[in-house]
């Protein structure tokens, strides 16, 4: 299993190169084709935005150039077929950013939220003002025995099979179940040949989910999140918005998600 077919957003914010680029490397690692979407609304063509927006394809085709990588660029459009869902429907994996209030209005409506409940297609978002670097060398898994995770985590398999460290961190376990479960998700990801550690999370009340994630040893190192606890209402808040300004401060890795 690969990603042969990867697809980003671009829009005019500052956060556009480095996703851009993110998503040219993963798809030179994975031998795949990288289309690029223009989701720029009609306010990204006003005032600070506005040379940016209007140099996408430009910007877009220029960073690709001598990659060796087959890109292909789209405009959102009502006009366009595959427009509804942003052509997601028709890819392996979306890259995409966390939604920037600033961005509001400037960037079509749905993006990348609504894109991720409705494609079908698993999404790496990248944090606000992110900045180049490896992904996906050392992974922690949000995991809860559901379907959710379950789904995640075999949509993650290419990068996690690539991973040099994966750790799975567990969320309140049932104590009468939880060595079986985590056995058993170990074995089959070393079907897999992925080997994982186990980082176990009780509730004893003093954090939420989200929080003990953020405070675990497991991320010191980490540069990537698979949330298979996306059904965490507030691991949805930290990805998409919501959540405590402390807790976005906090919110500083890529996490790959899938529903």
């Amino acid at each position: 299993m690969s990603y042969k077919d990867i697809l980003v957003f671009l829009d005019g914010s500052t956060d556009n190169n480095a996703r851009m680029g993110f998503a040219l490397s993963l798809a030179q690692d994975y031998g795949a084709r990288l289309t690029g979407v223009d989701v720029d609304a009609a306010a990204a063509f006003e005032g600070e935005w506005a040379e940016r927006a209007k140099s996408l394809a430009e910007t877009f085709h220029a960073g690709a150039e001598g990659s060796g990588v087959q890109v292909r660029f789209k405009i959102a459009g009502r006009r366009a077929p595959g427009w509804k869902d942003f052509y997601a429907h028709y890819t392996d994996l979306v890259i995409a950013t966390q939604p920037n209030p600033e961005a509001a209005g400037r960037v079509l409506a749905g993006v990348p939220e609504q894109v991720l409940m409705s494609a079908g297609a698993p999404m790496i978002v990248l944090p606000q003002g992110w900045k180049r670097r490896p992904v996906g060398k050392e992974v922690v898994i949000a995991w809860s025995p559901s379907a959710q995770a379950t789904r995640v985590v075999h949509d993650a398999l290419p990068i996690l099979a690539r991973a040099r460290k994966v750790t799975v961190f567990a969320f309140d376990p049932p104590a009468d179940a939880e060595d079986a479960d985590l056995e058993m998700l170990r074995e089959h990801l070393l079907a897999h040949g992925i080997k994982v550690d186990i980082d176990k999370w009780s509730n004893a009340g003093d954090l939420t989910p989200i929080e003990a994630l953020f405070a675990s040893p497991a991320l010191e190192e980490a540069d990537l999140i698979v949330a298979g606890a996306y059904s965490h209402s507030r691991f949805r808040e930290a990805v998409f918005g919501g959540m405590t300004k402390s807790l976005l401060q906090q919110f500083s890795l890529p996490v790959f998600v899938s529903h």
